[in-house]
């Protein structure tokens, strides 16, 4: 009897490690649950925070930056803040994976939330700010602040939902855009195209093909030049899942379940294949950038992000063409092509904004002030106008200030059409936009699904094919360079990295709690057989 209590206190005792381990796991050693909101900031603690971000080589953009921190350490004299600048978020991305594990990551970092969800599975780096939101003191509209914040309900909530994982929130979003079609009016209604205004694929491959023709000197006739590329896609990755969301077909799931590869994806590889074979569809990494054709009057029809507005058109005041390279031509924005254009479906992107954890919690605290601050009117107006990004707040969206920025279109430089064409397009379909799901992985899917487009139109320009065997050696193939798993489907598609540290205690305990108790019993019986 005595023996039994022993066993049952041994098993209670484990049970009990292995229970508070795992409550311990649960959060990792470093999330936002870990983190507890000060009483009050400290003024007399002298905080650095390093903040990371990108600009899209917009000399406005760095200034706009500047002027942000110089604002910010002026409401708060003993915070300093170091900025990084970057011309590419995956480079920001590599980087910081990159100081995870050496414990140097940023403070706060303007990226993605594919990114972020990654970044959550180093050790538990992110804070998550559904409380440090609701701080009456600190938090979003807090009474404690030296500014003028955006309340929670001042923040667009589908922007806000899109940072939400479970019942976290992992950033706060910063900047919001989608993607236009672009489209050379001049020269599509030359061709004897009306434009409509929603466009839809199988219009556009009709005008893709048509604009091909060619003049008995070999020239093109809708051009008079020797070069045409109608149709040029600047994002691939964007284009297959945008082509798979209007087709209600699969890509994945909130669990993380690779969709891709599946009947609806083959058809529309081959559809875009076929037409790059004929080279009326080109791509980015193919030809280079869709709005230099444009300009040069080589490209009728280009997809891009709303956000490179500035860079399209004869007046685009950011054009990277010569002068004498460009023709005339009138420019218009429409949404991305669709299967129907009665139920239109673009994709949201944009940059937001994620606080990492750090031992003090003043200077978390320092990092959630600053992250808030570039939510203020002034920044995510200033910013908005340098391209055709759209305020993440209902506050800024709705501010007089912003309202008359918006009916000055065509006036000057500063108020591009195009650009705010594009801006006005986005505000009008926010309820039509949508995102992919967010996991760790989800950038490599996404990576996958660019590199499909790519792979099938570079085939078919070297005379190759793309059918059923193709695609099925290409699926395979893709998966295991981006590490996708071979059952297709499945959640063990997934590709979720090392595990946590707080995992692998967790199961040495479960092992050794076990190990203990079997030799306890193995013990027990020799002892009663030798007596």
């Amino acid at each position: 009897m005595r023996k039994m209590k022993i066993l049952r206190r041994i098993i209670l005792s484990a049970v009990c490690a292995v229970l508070a381990l795992s409550l311990t796991g649960c959060h990792g050693s470093k999330a936002g649950s870990d983190f507890k909101m000060p009483d009050s900031f400290d003024d007399s603690e002298q905080i650095e925070i390093v903040f990371w971000a990108k600009n899209d080589t917009n000399q406005t953009q760095t200034e706009i930056y500047e002027k942000c921190v110089a604002d910010f350490e002026a409401l708060y004299p003993n915070i300093h803040v170091s900025m990084k600048l970057y011309n590419d978020y995956s480079v920001i991305y590599n980087d910081v994976i990159t100081n995870i594990a050496t414990d140097t990551t940023p403070n706060v970092c303007i990226t993605y939330p594919d990114h972020i969800a990654t970044y959550m599975t180093g050790d538990g780096e992110i804070v998550f700010l559904e409380d440090l939101m609701d701080d009456p003191k600190y938090g979003l509209g807090g009474n404690e602040l030296r500014f003028d914040g955006p309340s929670a309900d001042e923040i667009v909530p589908k922007y806000l939902d899109e940072l939400k994982l479970g019942d976290h929130v992992m950033g706060l979003p910063f900047m919001r855009s989608s993607e236009a079609l672009y489209i050379n009016k001049t020269y599509v209604e030359a061709m004897g195209y009306e434009i409509p205004d929603v466009p839809t694929w199988d219009w556009v491959w009709e005008v893709s093909e048509a604009a091909l023709a060619q003049n008995p000197d070999g020239t093109f006739a809708v051009n008079g030049q020797d070069v045409m590329i109608p149709f040029i896609y600047k994002s691939t990755d964007n284009m297959l899942i945008t082509m798979l969301k209007q087709a209600d077909a699969g890509y994945s799931d909130e669990m993380g379940n690779i969709l891709i590869f599946n009947d609806t994806t083959g058809s529309i590889l081959k559809e875009i294949a076929s037409h790059g074979k004929t080279r009326a569809f080109s791509t980015f990494k193919i030809s280079s950038y869709p709005g230099n054709f444009m300009n040069a009057g080589q490209c009728i029809l280009a997809v891009d992000s709303t956000a490179g507005a500035t860079w399209i058109g004869s007046d685009a005041p950011l054009s990277d063409i010569h002068d004498s390279k460009k023709v005339e031509f009138e420019t218009v924005v429409r949404p991305v092509p669709q299967y129907d254009p009665e139920n239109i479906k673009m994709i949201s992107q944009g940059p937001s904004v994620c606080i990492f954890n750090k031992d003090d919690p003043q200077v978390v605290l320092a990092s959630w002030l600053f992250a808030q601050f570039l939510l203020t009117n002034e920044v995510q107006e200033s910013y908005s106008e340098t391209e055709g990004y759209v305020p993440v707040t209902i506050k800024a969206q709705t501010d007089p200030a912003y309202l008359e920025y918006l009916s000055l279109s065509g006036t000057d430089s500063q108020h591009y059409s195009v650009k705010i064409d594009c801006v006005n397009m986005v505000l009008s379909n926010i309820d039509n936009t949508f995102i992919t799901p967010v996991f760790n992985g989800s950038t490599s899917l996404r990576n996958a699904a660019g590199q499909m487009v790519e792979n099938c139109v570079k085939t078919v320009r070297r005379k190759g094919t793309v059918d059923d065997a193709y695609l099925e050696q290409m699926y395979s193939e893709v998966s295991q360079m981006y590490r996708l798993g071979e059952q297709r489907g499945t959640l063990g598609s997934r590709d979720l990295g090392p595990l946590p540290r707080t995992s692998v205690i967790l199961i040495t305990c479960i092992v050794l709690a076990w190990a203990c108790m079997g030799i306890y019993v193995i013990k027990d019986r020799f002892m009663g057989k030798k007596g």
